[in-house]
């Protein structure tokens, strides 16, 4: 019966004390959760600009790493096309205008235009930029070439720029979420050093918004419009047979005239310059000749007269 009885009270002083265990335990906790959200709302207040950026930064790998949207690229692909070609043509002036015509028509324009004129055979030659839009890009390379008297070179190059373009559309979008959750803290908050904090993030976040989008339209301008240059020349025309004999005997009757006048030209030129360049000697030569011919004059005077006396 005492042996009952032990097991008894010991199990009630048991009882009793898991329960003002489990009672201070409750109390306890409840402290900690009242501290701990008291803390929390004071590193709110103090250190969301902190938070927030870690939070972006979050938003941002998990919207990147998100592959969902690429099985659908494929249908919307984007590539910048850009060709270089060079022809011949019998006349500048009217080829050039038909590029620009053509272009005007499919909705393009001309975004540069050069003019030169060749010295020797007095042909005009230029180079033209323009811009076409993409769906009729090889179309008007046809017009080119046919429109031309002959394609000298050819050059078309692509570039995908799919993957960039997925990859902004992905940082946009988390950078605005960046900046809806940063407006939304400058609303609630109260503190000076809190609106600096906050105005400061939002103006680095909403710089980079303006810079992935202004890539953006500089990727979407190019693929929407290809670039084509065209380097023109103007082919050198000849005459007919007979005409081209005529003139041909005309011009080397001119050239033999020339001929002659110059070798008249360049001989007079040559004497004078022997006699001015040599001017010395030769007056030495002429004074030492001189002076022998009165000697040999004066000698043979004197023979003659000396068998007489």
């Amino acid at each position: 019966m005492s042996k009952y009885l032990i097991i008894l009270m010991f199990s009630f002083l048991l009882a009793a004390c898991t329960s003002n265990g489990a009672d201070n335990s409750a109390e306890e906790m409840a402290d900690i959760a009242n501290e701990t959200e008291s803390y929390g709302m004071e590193e709110s207040e103090q250190q969301f600009s902190e938070a927030n950026k870690e939070e972006a930064q979050d938003v941002e790998t998990e919207s990147a790493g998100n592959d969902d949207g690429l099985a659908t690229v494929e249908a919307n692909r984007k590539v910048i096309y850009t060709a270089d070609i060079s022809v011949e043509t019998d006349d500048f002036e009217v080829f050039s205008n038909v590029i620009q015509k053509e272009a005007k028509k499919i909705g393009g324009y001309v975004l540069e235009s050069t003019l030169y004129n060749e010295q020797v055979e007095d042909l005009k030659g230029g180079q033209m930029t323009v811009r076409i839009p993409q769906e009729d890009f090889h179309t008007f390379l046809d017009v080119i070439e046919e429109g031309s008297t002959k394609v000298l070179d050819h050059y078309v190059s692509g570039e995908d720029v799919t993957e960039e373009f997925v990859d902004l559309e992905s940082r946009l979008k988390s950078k605005e979420q960046v900046e809806e959750r940063l407006l939304e803290f400058l609303d609630g908050a109260e503190k000076t050093e809190d609106l600096l904090k906050i105005s400061n993030d939002l103006a680095i976040v909403q710089e980079e918004v303006e810079m992935i989008v202004g890539r953006m339209n500089y990727l979407q301008d190019k693929t929407d419009f290809s670039t084509v240059t065209i380097s023109i020349q103007e082919r050198h025309v000849t005459l007919s047979s007979v005409n081209d004999g005529d003139l041909n005997t005309w011009g080397e009757t001119k050239q033999q005239f020339m001929k002659s006048i110059n070798f008249l030209i360049s001989a007079f030129s040559a004497l004078t310059i022997f006699l001015i360049g040599n001017l010395p000697i030769l007056i030495t030569v002429g004074a030492l000749m001189l002076i022998s011919f009165f000697i040999w004059r004066k000698q043979k005077k004197n023979k003659s007269s000396g068998p007489g006396v």
